[in-house]
């Protein structure tokens, strides 16, 4: 669990990022490369991008190379995701950052990387600042970005204005308070303290810097954040993925159930047996969303639900099972 402690301070200084921000997503999407996550959000863009790397050689450098510095582990480099607001959000502004990244800083993050994942993982000229091996990152940013997200960015796009959209009515609406509990279940707000769902126990004390709320698509399941406490504090989310899903899978289950329905009704079938608050932090939506579309999926007879102690337990049933068969398979 991350434990983020505000103060007075720190609650009046939250902002929300409007737009995606592309080196965010680049290091998210690797992540989603390497993993089977998320199958009906990401598998459809996952075939693309591997039909693209087979048949393209620049593609698939850059996407190996990225692998190298975002393994799908707890630790990820932070000098790949400067801080970048306002105008500066934007691909060329973000890998000029990266590539000013000062040389004591690469070489104690690439040395942790190698360490995370027990072995060496890039030539030692890139943890050293050497001009030629900064300009091969910019260069693989810069290809993996235009071959496996640019195609897709306007729905990206779409999502991350979307989910600004929403939270920020809330903050509008309801303070700040209103605003940290759209976080549920990834995070729940203990006042001080958020409590957000994390592979490792770590605490973050924001001391008045406030705290930067960024929206991704390719983020999934729990939120992430910087490792290096000086750096500003970000927290990376999940942005609801149902408002311009990427996905074409089962194109006609989504449009017989709708996108959000069919990503319950399909993150419910691949665990078997799922709770209201799984599927919805599964699925990118708020707790009470969720039980909302379950109830629609319960009553059309795909799912059936039971309570046990606390939780109410989500089964699909054979009707929705064949339906998932038919349309997914």
């Amino acid at each position: 669990m991350l434990r983020i402690h505000f103060t007075s301070q720190d609650l009046e200084n939250i902002r929300i990022a409007r737009s995606p921000d592309p080196l965010w997503e680049i290091v998210c999407s690797v992540c989603r490369l390497q993993s089977k996550d998320g199958s009906l959000a990401f598998g459809p863009w996952r075939r693309v991008v591997r039909t693209r790397i087979r048949s393209d050689e620049a593609s698939r450098w850059a996407a190996r190379m990225l692998r190298t510095l975002v393994p799908y582990a707890t630790y990820m480099p932070d000098f790949l995701t400067p801080h970048l607001e306002g105008e500066n959000i934007n691909l060329a502004a973000g890998i000029d950052r990266v590539l000013s990244t000062p040389e004591r800083q690469l070489s104690a993050e690439i040395t942790s990387l190698a360490r995370a994942v027990g072995k060496p993982v890039v030539h030692p000229a890139l943890a050293r600042g050497d001009t030629e091996a900064l300009r091969l990152l910019g260069n693989g940013l810069r290809t993996y970005h235009e071959a496996f997200l640019a195609p897709a960015w306007d729905r990206i796009d779409a999502a991350v204005r979307a989910d600004f959209a929403w939270r920020s009515r809330a903050l509008a609406t309801g303070g700040t308070r209103a605003l940290l509990e759209t976080f549920r279940p990834m995070a729940v707000w203990r006042p001080p303290v958020l409590e957000v769902d994390y592979p490792v126990e770590r605490d973050l004390h924001l001391r008045g810097r406030g705290l930067r709320l960024i929206p991704s698509y390719f983020c999934w399941r729990r939120p992430i954040t910087l490792i290096d406490e000086k750096m500003r504090p970000v927290l990376v989310y999940p942005a609801d993925k149902t408002v311009a899903p990427l996905s074409a899978a089962a194109p006609e289950l989504a449009r017989l159930l709708g996108s959000t329905r069919a990503c319950l009704l399909h993150e419910t079938a691949a665990r078997e047996c799922g709770t209201t608050s799984e599927l919805a932090a599964a699925v990118g939506i708020s707790l009470p969303s969720a039980s909302q579309q379950l109830a629609v999926l319960r009553e059309a007879g795909l799912l059936t639900s039971r309570r046990d102690g606390k939780h109410v337990l989500h089964t699909v049933t054979p009707m929705g099972q064949d339906l998932l068969g038919v349309r997914c398979g």
